[in-house]
Order: C-alpha cells, then sequence, then structure tokens
C-alpha cells in the first residue's frame, strides 16, 4: 500500500507492559506491532506513542467513569509509572513522541490533536490494545475530525476475539481502511 509519508503517522497506542500481560499471546501480537513500527521508521513516518496515565490518586477519574473509576481500585497499589511503563520491546526511540491520555480515545485528555496538527498529519494509521478500546474510540473520533484511517488489523488486539473480528471486518471498514502489516508494508 502507497502512503505519503509527509502527511502520515502510526498511532503505537495502549502497549503498556500491564495492560498486554492480559493477552494470551502477547509475544505473537507485539511482534507484529514491532514489524509495523520498523517500517514506519524505516520509510520515515512518525511513530506516536500513546499511553493511558494518571497522576497518584487518578484526580483525571470521575466516580461517574464506570471504566476508570474501577481502575482506580486496582491500581491503588501499583506507582503509576509501573503502570504506564511501554513494553520493550517495542518502546519508543528518544525522538519519538509519547502521549499521555486519560481516557479511551487517544484524542480524549491529550494533546495528540496539537501534535498531529503541529507535524501536518492527514493520515493516521492505527494499532492498539484493545481493539474494543483505545482502536474503536480514536478510530471513531478521528473519523469525526476528518483523518484519512488504516487499521492494522494484526497490529490490533482484543481480549474478546470475536469482538476483534466483527469490528475489523464489519464495523472499521465503514471509515478506515482494514489491512495487515504485511499488506502495509507491500
Amino acid at each position: 500500500m502507497e502512503t505519503n509519508n509527509n502527511d502520515t503517522a502510526l498511532l503505537v497506542m495502549d502497549m503498556q507492559v500491564a495492560i498486554l500481560r492480559n493477552l494470551p499471546d502477547a509475544f505473537s501480537f507485539t511482534s507484529k506491532v514491532a514489524q509495523a513500527i520498523a517500517h514506519a521508521r524505516a520509510k520515515s513516518i512518525p511513530v506516536i506513542y500513546v499511553i493511558v496515565g494518571f497522576r497518584p490518586g487518578m484526580p483525571e477519574v470521575s466516580v461517574n467513569n464506570k471504566r476508570f473509576e474501577a481502575m482506580r481500585e486496582r491500581l491503588s497499589h501499583v506507582g503509576m509509572d509501573e503502570w504506564m511503563a511501554i513494553e520493550p520491546a517495542i518502546a519508543p526511540l528518544a525522538e519519538e513522541v509519547v502521549v499521555t491520555k486519560h481516557r479511551v480515545s487517544a484524542f480524549t485528555g491529550s494533546d495528540l490533536e496539537v501534535i498531529l496538527r503541529a507535524q501536518g498529519i492527514h493520515r493516521l494509521i492505527l494499532t492498539g490494545i484493545a481493539t474494543s478500546g483505545v482502536v474503536l474510540s480514536t478510530l471513531r473520533e478521528a473519523a469525526d475530525k476528518d483523518y484519512q484511517l488504516t487499521v492494522l488489523s494484526d497490529g490490533c488486539a482484543d481480549g474478546d476475539p470475536e469482538v476483534h473480528h466483527v469490528l475489523t471486518t464489519k464495523v472499521f471498514p465503514r471509515q478506515a481502511e482494514v489491512i495487515t502489516v504485511d499488506e502495509w508494508e507491500a
């Protein structure tokens, strides 16, 4: 697939050690993400990492937010630096941007859009965990913001393989091109 490298970025979302622990075959998945990262770097496509994180005590989390309020209890004994650590096998280079978000979408509660505008990025290649979380929320918001979108289906993973399949084959194609990492490299 031909990409204009001047206006494209690869988003690597929620690839945190603590999150990847929940995947049964994290190594196979992160190998595909590493392949996508290597391809982007070889083509001079910016790689932007997005992580979910909070200040100590999680003051960004409302009691009205069911998902994150449930996390507050689980994370009360974990240091945020530990929680926010990116998987070393796919870690960013020193010059690559790491965006911290405070909600599910990569845009909400982060400065991602400012970074994309500053770099003239109009096309996003999405990878992430979970397909039904950060990938879905980011895709929807990015589509509403008129970004051109590609989802790397094997660069996304979900705890529920059936949900992943439905999203990548039925839902995402309505707003994005959905291809594999190998197809993106071709």
